[in-house]
């Protein structure tokens, strides 16, 4: 056998183990409360490692919705994640949601208290102060150099460098309390454990 049969079962082989890894993929829907902030962070990930495996949906609806969505899809997807954030003037939304999906085990549920922000305020420190909405985003424009944009397309680009550092701040601020109590945990988060399993599949495509 030549060298050029080799090269070409080599590269034959090297495609079919490909195209074997991808059905072995589980396919992921992410549905959002928010239609522009969360869904461009999470599209940033999926485009950056061509993740051809994740589905995004911002629904601009409440939690409830949200979670009777992703319950009436989990038989369409391997995993559904619905990603929240915890306002005071919803807590009874938030807390069915936890509720409405115990019993579905590839229904998963990420959130922040009390918005997605403070896991961008995470990539540059930890944080353990409860503040408003408002005060993220002065916080996050002071760190940043420039006013922060709610729906900006480039935040993901712009921290992706310092991720370790916001997955590591996030573990810890979990940690920190005695207790599981989302709705009390101020402020707290779990994207990172969506990122962690995107970045699962960085490497698979």
């Amino acid at each position: 056998m030549g060298t050029d049969d080799l090269f070409k079962k080599a590269k034959l082989y090297k495609e079919v183990r490909k195209k074997q890894n991808r059905k072995l993929l589980d396919n992921i829907l992410i549905l959002c409360e928010g239609e522009k902030t969360e869904p461009h962070y999470f599209n940033a990930i999926k485009c950056r490692y061509k993740l051809s495996n994740v589905e995004i949906k911002g629904l601009g609806c409440n939690t409830d919705k949200i979670t009777e969505f992703a319950i009436n899809r989990r038989k369409d997807y391997s995993q559904i994640w619905c990603v929240f954030d915890r306002d005071s003037f919803k807590a009874h939304h938030f807390n069915r949601a936890f509720q409405m999906i115990k019993k579905y085990k590839n229904i998963h549920i990420v959130y922040s208290n009390e918005a997605f922000e403070l896991w961008y305020l995470l990539h540059f420190h930890y944080f353990n102060t409860g503040i408003s909405r408002e005060q993220y985003i002065e916080k996050l424009s002071l760190l940043l150099g420039y006013k922060y944009k709610k729906n900006s397309l480039e935040m993901y680009d712009i921290i992706k460098d310092k991720e370790e550092y916001a997955i590591k701040n996030a573990k810890k601020l979990i940690a920190s309390y005695e207790t599981d109590c989302p709705e009390k945990n101020n402020p707290s988060t779990t994207v990172y454990k969506l990122v962690e399993e995107l970045n699962q599949y960085k490497d698979k495509f």
